[in-house]
């Protein structure tokens, strides 16, 4: 279950936001008993990026062993 101040994946793309599937971001927010999600998205140095309230399936819990990606923003 994802939960606020949980790190999610995004599953889908957010051309508006400038964000790819495979993104990481912090959930700020549960709405409707997580059908829904308010996702905060920063840089590796702390400057935001968007916050988008995304559904359920548009975001996916971090696993153990996954590892952080970096890539520019356009």
């Amino acid at each position: 279950m994802i939960e606020e101040h949980n790190r999610v994946v995004l599953t889908t793309k957010e051309s508006d936001a400038g964000l790819e599937p495979g993104d990481v971001g912090t959930v700020v927010h549960v709405y409707s008993e997580g059908e829904a999600f308010e996702v905060e998205f920063v840089t590796l140095t702390g400057d935001p990026v968007a916050v988008l309230t995304v559904d359920r399936e548009e975001v996916r819990p971090v696993q153990s062993r996954e590892l952080t990606h970096a890539r520019g923003l356009e």
